[in-house]
């Protein structure tokens, strides 16, 4: 299983997985490198707009969940996406996700979220 924290892991997924069994994408990485922003900086104007749900974000993750499936193969998810967007938790479910890692305290009210 290879992280897939940078824009061409997903970008070129179909070349890495011919080397891995699947992604563990890192969603705090790759929305960090996606959009340019870095949410631990302190910066208050900056750190309110590190969203793994921005559109670039989701497609990069699209991408990879695609890739994965199409070829049989793992796909999860760690990150704290999952644990504080309830909604992102439900589309990546939608997307096929395998596997969704989430802090201890998020997960009964997200599993909720999902049996919806």
């Amino acid at each position: 299983i290879m992280m897939c924290e940078i824009p061409s892991n997903a970008i070129l997924a179909e070349q890495f997985l011919a080397f891995f069994d699947g992604f563990s994408i890192g969603s705090n990485d790759l929305t960090q490198l996606t959009l340019g922003l870095d949410r631990d900086s302190g910066l208050e104007l900056l750190a309110r707009d590190f969203d793994e749900r921005d559109p670039a974000v989701e497609a990069l993750i699209h991408m990879a969940i695609k890739a994965c499936r199409a070829q049989g193969k793992y796909i999860g998810i760690c990150g704290q996406g999952p644990s504080d967007h309830p909604d992102f938790a439900q589309w990546l479910a939608r997307e096929g996700i395998t596997s969704i890692s989430l802090n201890p305290d998020s997960v009964i009210a997200t599993w909720k979220q999902l049996a919806l």
